[in-house]
């Protein structure tokens, strides 16, 4: 399939390699760069590339899996409003399976609450218009990709005067918790594979403080070998030949450096920044979203009220330094033991975005 086949071309990955390797086989420091994206973690994976990239490269995975850093006081909450008998909970796949304090939503489930997986926001508002008797509560879990149909959403339910529907919002920014990461310095980052997803709607411009500041290299990529391995090539030609860092765009055939200026105006119509709690980083200013004042009538927080039992976390479970790119699956006691994907201990194993997921499916 012309404009997919190329991306995935064997030959081209093999030629980017030894490009790679020219470049790099006289640079006596380690390379260690981090693919930000949860997607770009599993196609790396699938695609085998860790075991083809010269010695002095290292990648690492990050924080991109939005199921994986939703925190436990985030699920427990939403687990409790679940538990209320005039609440119908909609929500995307993944979430239903991610474990809280003491539950998760599939057992909630599995004993009668009403739980309910769409693969749409406006599913969810159907599924209001359809129970008017009903609370239904979406779980807006999520980067920026996915924030600009949820703001459409919640303003369609404004304009039909939907009073039964509404969002929790855990959604997330990812450029705040990548300035998270190199200010704590550990792990040391020499480089970011930016996500291509979420580019598509910021652009470039977002990430242009992290090389100013922090004089870390950015690349945006696509998420075929080619992009990948592409991407990979341009970040280790700056850090080898000391070039000013920039930011620059693998992916150009889908993210412009303005990004998508509608879709950032819903964005900003409908939401504003504020803290936000992450699994494994903590809480880092101004990166989540919540709901403007205009339409704070579909704030589930500021409409429902509801008791939530005190937050606990797995003691043997480490998704949070694992998110940080500080330890891998593979340093985890729990990995293919009692965590599985069949019964999952933590967020990072449940995702197909999860960095455990990926090494359970694809990992030696």
């Amino acid at each position: 399939m012309r404009y997919i086949d190329e991306y995935r071309d064997r030959g081209i990955t093999q030629k980017l390699i030894k490009k790679m390797l020219n470049i790099v086989s006289d640079y006596s420091s380690p390379i260690v760069l981090m693919e930000v994206c949860g997607t770009h973690t599993m196609s790396i994976f699938r695609s085998g590339l860790r075991n083809y990239l010269p010695d002095n490269i290292r990648l690492i995975s990050g924080p991109g899996c939005p199921v994986c850093v939703t925190p436990n006081s985030y699920l427990d909450k939403a687990i409790a409003y679940a538990r209320k008998d005039d609440v119908i909970i909609v929500t995307f796949g993944d979430m239903i399976r991610v474990p809280g304090s003491s539950s998760n939503l599939e057992k909630e489930k599995s004993t009668g609450r009403q739980v309910r997986v769409v693969y749409s926001c406006l599913d969810a508002l159907s599924i209001a218009q359809d129970n008017p008797d009903k609370k239904v509560i979406f779980l807006g879990v999520g980067f920026e990709t996915t924030v600009p149909t949820l703001a459409a959403t919640i303003k369609i339910a404004k304009e039909k005067k939907i009073r039964n529907f509404f969002v929790f919002s855990g959604h997330k920014v990812i450029p705040p918790a990548m300035q998270a990461l190199v200010k704590e310095r550990s792990p040391h980052i020499d480089g970011f594979i930016c996500p291509g997803h979420v580019s598509t709607i910021i652009g470039s411009k977002p990430y242009e403080f992290i090389v100013r500041d922090y004089h870390v290299p950015c690349v945006i990529a696509g998420f075929e070998p080619v992009d990948v391995t592409q991407a990979i090539f341009m970040l280790a030609q700056q850090i080898v030949e000391k070039k000013s860092p920039v930011v620059e765009i693998q992916y150009s055939r889908s993210v412009k450096e303005e990004g998508n200026r509608k879709a950032l105006d819903l964005m900003e119509e409908v939401f504003e920044s504020e803290d936000s709690n992450w699994r494994g980083l903590g809480i880092i200013p101004e990166s989540g979203l919540k709901i403007k004042q205009a339409f704070s009538d579909f704030d589930a927080e500021l409409s429902i009220e509801v008791e939530v039992e005190m937050t606990k976390e797995d003691k043997g479970c480490i998704c949070g330094a694992i998110l940080r790119g500080i330890k891998t699956p593979l340093d985890c006691v729990l990995f293919k033991k009692q965590c599985r994907p069949e019964n999952p201990i933590g967020a990072c194993m449940v995702s197909s975005e999860g960095t455990c997921a990926a090494y359970f499916k694809y990992g030696k």
